[in-house]
């Protein structure tokens, strides 16, 4: 079956796309940022604890990559590397694996699921394990050159 790919970047409305023949695939880096209001304690205290910083809309980061298939940053590291999602919306709650990505866009697994991620959090640079599943692109014209985007 060919795979086509639906560009989530700049955009969460789109929830998902049906294509006849083919299986369709998130792409893109995109950022889950919470709001000033949701900032407390806890938070607080895994950015000390544990250096997961989450992402809240007074420090958004810009990655310079595109990733296939997407993955959605949630959190990052006193180094530079960012904690995400692969294949969709971070939602802790979900079945979809958790990775790190540091400052060389080499990816490895932190968990399996969102809530492994939870109950490994003060170990999690433990826990990282090659990760090949995710490929780096310069940007998203980069990797319409190689894949068939929805347009």
């Amino acid at each position: 079956m060919r795979k086509v790919y639906l560009n989530k970047t700049g955009t969460n409305d789109c929830i998902s796309v049906f294509v006849q023949d083919a299986e369709v695939l998130s792409a893109g880096t995109t950022i889950h940022s919470m709001s000033l209001r949701d900032k407390n304690e806890e938070y607080q205290r895994y950015a000390d604890d544990y250096d997961i910083h989450f992402i809240f809309d007074d420090d958004i980061p810009a990655p310079a990559f595109y990733t296939v298939p997407q993955v959605d940053i949630m959190a990052k590291d006193s180094k530079g590397g960012f904690i995400g999602t692969v294949g969709q919306q971070s939602d802790l709650e979900s079945d979809a694996p958790i990775c790190y990505i540091n400052n060389q866009q080499e990816c490895f697994l932190i968990a399996k699921t969102g809530k492994e991620f939870i109950k490994i959090a003060e170990s999690w640079k433990h826990h990282l394990e090659p990760y090949s599943d995710i490929i780096f692109y310069g940007s998203k014209s980069e990797a319409e050159k190689e894949l068939d985007f929805i347009r």
